[in-house]
Formats: C-alpha cells, sequence, structure tokens
C-alpha cells in the first residue's frame, strides 16, 4: 500500500510539473508581445527577437531602487541595456567628477528603459555600420545636470533636459526618452579632412529611428536622441550652422544616399 501511495504521488507530481512547464512555456513564448506592449509597441524590424535580447527584456521588467551602496552601485552599472553596452558606460561625467556630486539615477527603472530604446535603437546600429562608438556624455542625474547648467558648463535647464539627458525623468507631456553625446571613431580622420559632417547626419536620418541629431566641431561628436515621439530633427553648432533639417523642410524626406556614398560603411 506505502509503495502504491508513493508511485501514485511521484505520478501527481509528474502531472503538476508537466502543468508548470507548460505555463512557463506559455509565458515565455508571450515575453516577446509583452514586451511589444512596455515599449509602446517599438517597430519589430530594429529589435532582435533572440533569446539575448528577451533576457534584456526581462531586466527591465525587474525593480531597482536608487543604489544607496557601492554595491548596489555596482549591480546597477553591470545592468545591460544591449549587446555592447552597459549602463555604466554612460554614468561617467566631468562635471559629476569634478564637483563630487554622484551620477546616480533617482529611478533607475526609467532610466534603465529610456536607455535600452536608445542603445538597441540607435547606438548599436551606428556601430554595428561604423564600428566603434565613444561616448562622451551620457545619463546626467538631476542634481548634476542643474550643477553644470548653474555653473555653464553647456548644459540646458532641467525641464528642457527631461526625457534627453536626464533620462529618468519623463518630459513634460509625460513621454520617456534618452541622449547620449558620441563620437563615430572611424569618422574622425574623414571629418578632419573635410569638415563633412552632414555625410553622417543623412546617414543616420536614413537608417534610424532618431528623434534629434546636434553636431559639434570637435570629432564630429554629436547628441543623439531616442523619444517616444521623434522629432526626426538635425540642428549643428557646425558650419553651416543652425536647423540643417526638420519636418517641413524641402530638405527632409526622400533618399540622401548620395550625400553618403564617400563614407566607409561596415
Amino acid at each position: 500500500l506505502l509503495h502504491h501511495l508513493e508511485k501514485q504521488q511521484v505520478g501527481q507530481l509528474g502531472d503538476v510539473l508537466q502543468i508548470a512547464n507548460a505555463v512557463v512555456a506559455q509565458h515565455m513564448a508571450q515575453a516577446p508581445q509583452l514586451l511589444d506592449d512596455v515599449r509602446g509597441n517599438v517597430h519589430r524590424s530594429s529589435v532582435e527577437t533572440s533569446q539575448t535580447t528577451l533576457g534584456y527584456a526581462i531586466q527591465e521588467y525587474s525593480t531597482m531602487r536608487k543604489p544607496a551602496s557601492v554595491k548596489s552601485l555596482e549591480d546597477l552599472g553591470r545592468v545591460r541595456l544591449s549587446e555592447n553596452f552597459f549602463l555604466r558606460d554612460f554614468l561617467y561625467s566631468e562635471v559629476a567628477n569634478f564637483y563630487g556630486v554622484p551620477n546616480i539615477p533617482d529611478d533607475p527603472d526609467l532610466a534603465i528603459a529610456s536607455g535600452t530604446q536608445l542603445c538597441t535603437h540607435l547606438i548599436e546600429p551606428l556601430q554595428t555600420a561604423f564600428g566603434h562608438i565613444t561616448i562622451r556624455s551620457g545619463f546626467r542625474s538631476c542634481k548634476v545636470n542643474q550643477l553644470c547648467n548653474e555653473k555653464g558648463h553647456n548644459c540646458a535647464s532641467n525641464e528642457a533636459n527631461y526625457a534627453h539627458h536626464i533620462w529618468d525623468v519623463r518630459d513634460a507631456n509625460g513621454h520617456m526618452g534618452a541622449t547620449a553625446c558620441i563620437v563615430v571613431n572611424s569618422y574622425i580622420s574623414y571629418y578632419e579632412a573635410t569638415g563633412n559632417w552632414q555625410a553622417l547626419a543623412w546617414w543616420i536620418h536614413d537608417h534610424l529611428p532618431y528623434s534629434r541629431l546636434f553636431f559639434f566641431p570637435k570629432l564630429c561628436a554629436f547628441n543623439i536622441t531616442w523619444h517616444e515621439q521623434p522629432e526626426r530633427r538635425i540642428d549643428s553648432y557646425v558650419s553651416p550652422k543652425g536647423t540643417f533639417t526638420k519636418p517641413g523642410m524641402n530638405n527632409h524626406g526622400g533618399n540622401h544616399s548620395e550625400s553618403y556614398q564617400t563614407i566607409n560603411i561596415n
């Protein structure tokens, strides 16, 4: 009788395990669709639907508190935003370093979600096309950005930088976004020889779902922004200065491939 009960219990346990496995499999199968819902129905063609990408998505569902220790800050820095980029890559700030102000997100979950979009849809494709990307400036906390603005270090106000360099605060319309200032290393020599930043701008315009680009004279560095409501606007501090293109301008639509035929693309 005892042997019969043990066999029956084992059989019941097997049934439970089979049901559990089916439930887990069902949820895992639904995860890519859930990812689309969470990310605001981002165009799936720009998202790798691989097991690795699913791992990034699952990270987004995990709630993280603002770090209160070195260990928790290390854990936050290890969060993988995309295949080649971690949150730590975007936390360094000369202003924060010089004035001794921690550059740490108040809302890590929102910073991670915004940064994931920036890296997945913009910075990773750029690195695939042109090679190594250097991060000049990325995330700024409200305190760091405010200090940068008050000290005259070329930072816009906090309100203007919400959903831009301040990744962990939504803008006035409730939208999230993220900005990084980057350098395309392989483009530096071409830029220094020609002064042509427009070729890179048009390539990005034709290929990537950016919101804003802003080009600077040194190293052809530029701000690149992902935003839930993209503006599709390019400005420059390099000649020709000002607004290069935006919706409504004659040069905004169409194909601009003739402008970047001479640059090296992987």
